[in-house]
């Protein structure tokens, strides 16, 4: 074991390869050059549509011990990934690795294939009930959870290598132009599966939705596909939209909300140029609607939006309050119409988003992200992976790359959930460092990070209840008591990578 530089300890190895422990947020300079993929030719005539899932798995080539990939666009009503992993099991096969963009609870229907060792881990995040399984020590797999920049940033430097990427085409044609604007399963930008289609020694292009040739507008070309299939249905877009996509009207959240756009405002932020991204949780939308009042009081002409969209960024759009939109991931279906229809809302891939090892990612030119948490430490490190039962239950997502790029991050959560100190002496997991953690808001007072010292004093002048945080943690704990601390056993069940390749945390099996 090791100490990284937050003080969490390291293994040296894990799952068979050797771990670089987390300095600081930029620490780590890329060496070497990007990953190849083979070679190809496809010659007039040649056909790249297939009759079934299972001629296109035996036609990709893949065997034991290789790695596969999905994108998660259709966030909790994707299809696809179960369907794949029921085929290759029937086709015998196993030690498969997973290197999707994110797994979610309705992957769930994969874990007897699991305990069966048809898949034998994977490389990236899970959330739900795999996650879970895996603390609890009943399920055994390997879990490298990656940022969105660092798995873009891992498959692109080849350190994840992509064997089949199985992508997901809501439209297709049949040499294997795609986009996700169109079709029962429609999901907007397939922001994640650029890269897999780029980078994948094969590329299958999964379709309920065959249209002539040539599809337009094109996401990903013909050019990177090798073959194409047809399904009666990729999935659920309804069940794209994981959290409310609607403005709290909670008390506290709307408290929240209020401090942090005055804290927006009392950075300097909101001026012409102004770029910016928040979730779709009810609290972090309750802030952007008191950002785009304040835009409008202004008439403020903002730069972009960013990240995963929501509806409520393409009104903002569409009343002229950003120039565009930049889109990795569209949160509804409001936010997929549009990418559809408005040339200002631009799909952008997960390398350009927020790969930190690239000439520039988008992330570095935001101006303010809003972010949540789990738990917040003292030191101002934030936990999202896992729950206060230490539970592995959610990705990292682009919380750390948005964290790091932004000039100001904001965290915004209540003081109290579920009876517990979302303020605490140490989070159980440490997936975002303090340095990179501007402003902790909750309803009982804001928290600033001491690197943003005139922030603090401009607070302190517009008499908002500006408190040290260890002094709001001592004063939630006053209500809440101070919780007894979890007991872990010593078996890693994974490990939490930073954007960078790092290892900034582990997750250890939970005492029962």
């Amino acid at each position: 074991m090791a100490l990284n530089s937050l003080g969490r300890e390291i293994p040296e190895s894990y799952a068979g390869k050797p771990l670089i422990p987390y300095g600081d947020p930029f620490a780590i300079r890329p060496v070497g050059t990007v990953a190849a993929r083979p070679l190809k030719r496809v010659n007039p005539g040649e056909k790249k549509l297939l009759s079934s899932l299972r001629e296109a798995i035996e036609a990709s080539g893949l065997k034991d011990g290789m790695t596969i990939a999905t994108h998660h666009s259709l966030r909790n009503g994707d299809f696809l990934l179960n369907r794949i992993v029921a085929e290759i099991a029937d086709l015998g096969l196993r030690g498969i690795w997973i290197a999707s963009s994110s797994v979610h609870p309705v992957h769930a229907e994969i874990i007897p294939h699991i305990k069966s060792g048809v898949i034998a881990g994977f490389q990236c995040g899970v959330n739900g009930l795999i996650g879970e399984m895996a603390t609890k020590g009943e399920i055994s797999c390997p879990i490298v959870v990656r940022t969105h920049g660092g798995r873009a940033r891992s498959v692109i430097e080849g350190s994840v290598p992509i064997d089949v990427a199985f992508i997901a085409a809501p439209c297709c044609d049949e040499y294997g132009n795609m986009n996700g604007y169109y079709g029962p399963s429609a999901c907007g930008s397939l922001g994640y599966a650029q890269i897999d289609a780029t980078y994948a020694s094969r590329v299958v292009a999964v379709t309920d939705n065959l249209v002539p040739f040539p599809v337009v507008p094109v996401s990903i070309p013909q050019t990177l596909v090798d073959y194409v299939v047809v399904v009666d249905r990729l999935g659920d877009p309804a069940k794209i939209v994981s959290t409310t996509t609607r403005v709290t009207t909670d008390p506290v959240g709307l408290q929240i909300a209020s401090y942090a756009a005055q804290v927006i405002e009392a950075a300097g932020l909101l001026r012409d140029g102004f770029s910016f991204q928040t979730g779709s949780g009810g609290i972090s939308l309750a802030v952007a609607e008191k950002v785009r009042n304040a835009m409008r009081k202004g008439s403020i002409k903002g730069s972009f939006g960013c990240g995963g969209i929501t509806g409520y960024f393409v009104e903002m759009l569409e009343e002229g309050l950003f120039s565009a939109l930049m889109d990795v991931q569209c949160f509804d279906q409001e936010a997929v119409q549009s990418i559809g229809r408005n040339r200002a809302h631009q799909e952008i891939s997960a390398d350009m988003y927020a790969n930190p090892f690239n000439a520039g990612a988008v992330v570095n030119r935001l101006d303010c992200v809003i972010l949540g948490a789990t738990e917040v430490d003292t030191s101002f490190n934030v936990n999202v992976n896992t729950e206060s039962n230490g539970y592995l239950l959610h990705n990292t997502g682009g919380h750390s790359d948005t964290a790091a790029g932004a000039k100001l991050s904001i965290i915004v959560a209540p003081s109290i959930r579920g009876r517990l100190p979302i303020v605490r002496d140490r989070v159980t997991t440490i997936t975002t460092p303090g340095e990179t953690i501007g402003v902790v808001v909750t309803e009982r007072g804001i928290a600033v990070n001491e690197k943003h010292a005139e922030l603090k004093e401009e607070l302190i002048r517009r008499k908002l209840p500006v408190k040290e945080i260890g002094e709001l943690q001592r004063e939630i704990c006053r209500v809440t008591g101070t919780p007894r601390p979890l007991e872990f056993e010593d078996e890693v069940v994974a490990v939490i990578e930073y954007r960078d390749g790092s290892i900034i945390d582990v997750v250890r099996r939970v005492k029962e």
